[in-house]
């Protein structure tokens, strides 16, 4: 596949990034680059192989489930707020 400036142009606008003329050329060797890694992984056999989600054979530590503000702290936000009643924030209406 051929990386041309406006299949970059059009990647970008995908991923809402702005490019200047002066990246063009850098992020087309880069999109190159990573399509040869792609196109030379395709002869690998992975039949049989499990996905990993973690590579190490660790277990994540994690923190206990606990509570650990009180209820107040929601009134204490909400005083900044616009407009709040009843615990909810209030906001102009969008959708007619």
């Amino acid at each position: 596949m051929e990386i041309t400036e406006a299949l970059v142009r059009q990647v970008a606008g995908l991923a809402q990034l702005e490019v200047g003329a002066e990246e063009l050329d850098g992020l087309k060797a880069g999109m190159a680059r990573i399509l040869a890694l792609a196109d030379a992984m395709q002869p690998v056999d992975t039949e049989g192989v499990e996905p990993l989600a973690n590579p190490l054979d660790q277990v994540q530590r994690l923190r206990p489930d606990a509570v650990t503000e009180d209820a107040s702290g929601r009134d204490a936000y909400q005083a900044l707020a616009p407009d709040a009643r009843d615990g909810l924030y209030l906001v102009p209406r969008v959708v007619e």
